[in-house]
């Protein structure tokens, strides 16, 4: 329920926005209610129609005056605190189960107190990464379906704003956010009841993750939005623990940064924009532009630099997981990548040693080891790769990214982590980097979560996808042993698969089952669970790859219609520029120059060429005959 203080503010900004309507909104936020106001006040974390984790001590925490006692009742319990010198307070409630009666949380300082409706009891899921994840359930395809039938009254939803460095942020605000990659507002900051007006903005992913969760376990479901678009794996970890990794990638990121960050002088930017926009007036003059007050106003503010940036090691951790860390929730989900692997040839590499510290890390701040976290691998981009371009389509960081996402997945749960989760996506494949295929993704995910969070066995919700158990060459072959049969669903051939020899010259890979003997009619016996790779064009294969393209060739999966791919991988551990071997000197400077990339393409182009020219005078010998 609205008190007097934010109704009328609610109601200034529906009058402001209503006068307006016929004016294009302002390109900044418009902030409805801050982060932290005066008196008392609950972080904007706890609001009406929100979910509270079951099962779990719950706390909640705020502001008031310092020395103000406050007290917090909810579902038949109370519990006090004292606000300290800071004004910061928190109380810890005791444990619920699942609830979804609608109930009422008060809280009460020494002359106000604050009333949150329509609160329910189930489980809080996070999700993280970048634009992928944010893309919302209206622009996916057969997103309108969902979004006009989106009526969850037990799904709640909440997007976190942006959050801004260097400055320690205390809280999230409730606001209009700006985006200048859409050009338009969006609302965030709002618990909200999930209805076909509350999702239209939502994470598509997130959504339809949730609503299937909902639905399967019939309790009440929270999700958290907290993702950015264009942000790196280093930016959602915490700096000093990545200060604390003692690896040179690391190091040299760091660096960069730290330097980038001594070497700004705000007092020279600020300098440098009051001419710019001078100049900009001076302009406008000559062309005989209308001028207004707020177009001839000059910068006044020193701006913080790079410390600012989103992309600072730390910087979306500090700013949009800390406003919330230590809340109670079930788990996560974790879709990104595409910034990391426009980093230079040291991006995966950092991104190997930075994504399974970054997991605990969230763990930690969620103050649960063992919470659960699902990695949902790096979408596609780019044109499709072909058997006439393969091999030029394999020389792309994107695919290292996906290797380093699923080796994090198969280190942890191979360990004993029976609470990490991995979905491929690259099957979902799109030429560009907002592939809108994100319904498979997000069910994918629920897969996961149902089978090992929610009581479902994994045979009746397969959601692991086939793992390389062991391989071996023999002959002109390389075989390898998977732990389930895999196969292509529309039993054509088996695509996706490379090898290559100690030349590093990957060529597309003729993939078949072993034969392991015929039946009693003399018909051959095959075990699809083995799989024998071979080409013309590798008499002596050493190494394979799988589904290595940005928009792969690869159509391999579990069998029977479980929908699991089969992850990206290799055998090798040849570094991008060093394939094929001997275009390029040992010693070739890092990162590659232009130059020097452009010799790798051509190579590769030409091995396609000669592949196809051998293939083709394969063909006409056959047909000769």
């Amino acid at each position: 329920m609205l008190k007097p203080c934010r109704l009328l503010v609610a109601l200034l900004f529906f009058f402001v926005t209503l006068s307006t309507s016929a004016q294009p909104m302002p390109k900044e936020d418009v902030i409805d209610v801050p982060a932290v106001g005066e008196g008392l006040w609950p972080s904007n974390l706890f609001q009406s129609n929100m979910v509270v984790q079951r099962d779990r001590p719950i706390p909640v925490w705020g502001w008031a005056d310092p020395g103000e006692k406050v007290t917090v009742s909810f579902a038949g319990n109370s519990a006090s605190a004292t606000a300290d010198k800071n004004r910061a307070w928190r109380v810890e409630l005791p444990a619920l189960p699942a609830n979804s009666t609608p109930q009422s949380m008060t809280i009460t300082g020494k002359s106000k107190t604050i009333t949150l409706e329509n609160i329910l009891v189930g489980d809080v899921w996070l999700l993280g990464g970048q634009s992928n994840m944010e893309m919302e359930i209206s622009d996916v395809e057969n997103g309108g379906l969902e979004v006009a039938s989106a009526n969850y009254p037990n799904l709640r939803l909440l997007t976190i704003p942006q959050g801004e460095l260097p400055d320690e942020t205390p809280g999230f605000a409730r606001l209009y956010e700006y985006s200048n990659y859409f050009k338009r507002h969006f609302r965030k900051g709002d618990w909200d009841v999930c209805s076909p007006k509350t999702v239209t903005d939502f994470s598509a992913i997130g959504y339809i993750f949730a609503r299937r969760l909902q639905k399967a376990a019939d309790i009440p479901i929270g999700v958290i939005d907290m993702s950015r678009g264009g942000t790196c794996v280093e930016s959602w970890t915490p700096l000093q623990t990545l200060r604390e990794m003692d690896k040179p990638e690391i190091k040299k990121v760091l660096a960069d940064w730290d330097n980038k960050a001594a070497e700004f002088d705000a007092q020279k930017d600020l300098e440098q924009r009051i001419e710019a926009k001078k100049q900009r007036i001076a302009r406008m003059e000559k062309e005989g532009q209308q001028i207004t007050d707020e177009d001839r106003e000059l910068p006044s503010d020193l701006r913080p630099g790079p410390l600012a940036d989103m992309n600072h090691p730390g910087a979306n951790y500090q700013g949009m997981l800390k406003p919330i860390a230590g809340l109670p929730v079930k788990g996560a989900i974790w879709h990104q990548g595409y910034n990391n692997a426009m980093g230079g040839l040291n991006g995966p590499g950092m991104y190997r040693e930075v994504f399974p510290v970054m997991i605990a890390s969230w763990r930690e701040a969620f103050k649960d080891p063992a919470m659960p976290f699902c990695v949902i691998s790096l979408c596609t981009d780019t044109a499709p790769q072909t058997l006439d371009n393969y091999s030029e389509m394999m020389h792309n960081l994107g695919m290292e990214i996906r290797e380093a996402q699923y080796k994090t997945f198969r280190d942890l749960y191979d360990g004993g982590d029976k609470n990490i989760g991995f979905a491929s996506s690259y099957d979902l494949r799109r030429a560009w980097y907002h592939p809108q295929v994100k319904i498979p993704a997000g069910e994918r995910a629920a897969r996961w979560a149902l089978a090992t969070q929610y009581g479902f066995s994994e045979r009746q919700i397969p959601w692991k996808p086939p793992v390389l158990k062991d391989m071996k060459t023999q002959d002109a072959s390389i075989i390898l042993n998977f732990d389930q049969e895999v196969g292509d669903q529309n039993n054509g051939d088996m695509l996706g698969f490379a090898i290559a020899g100690n030349d590093r010259r990957f060529h597309p890979a003729k993939a078949e089952y072993l034969q392991t003997g015929v039946d009693s009619k003399n018909q051959p016996q095959y075990d699809k669970k083995k799989i024998k790779l071979t080409s013309i064009m590798v008499p002596e294969p050493v190494a394979y790859r799988y589904a290595w393209g940005r928009n792969p060739l690869a159509n391999v999966q579990a069998q029977g219609n479980k929908d699991l791919p089969l992850p990206t991988q290799r055998s090798d551990d040849w570094p991008m520029h060093a394939i094929p071997l001997g275009i390029l000197p040992e010693d070739v400077t890092l990162p590659l120059q232009r130059a020097d990339r452009n010799k790798l393409l051509i190579a590769l182009r030409e091995q396609d060429k000669q592949r196809r020219l051998e293939q083709a005078k394969a063909l006409i010998e056959e047909l000769s005959r």
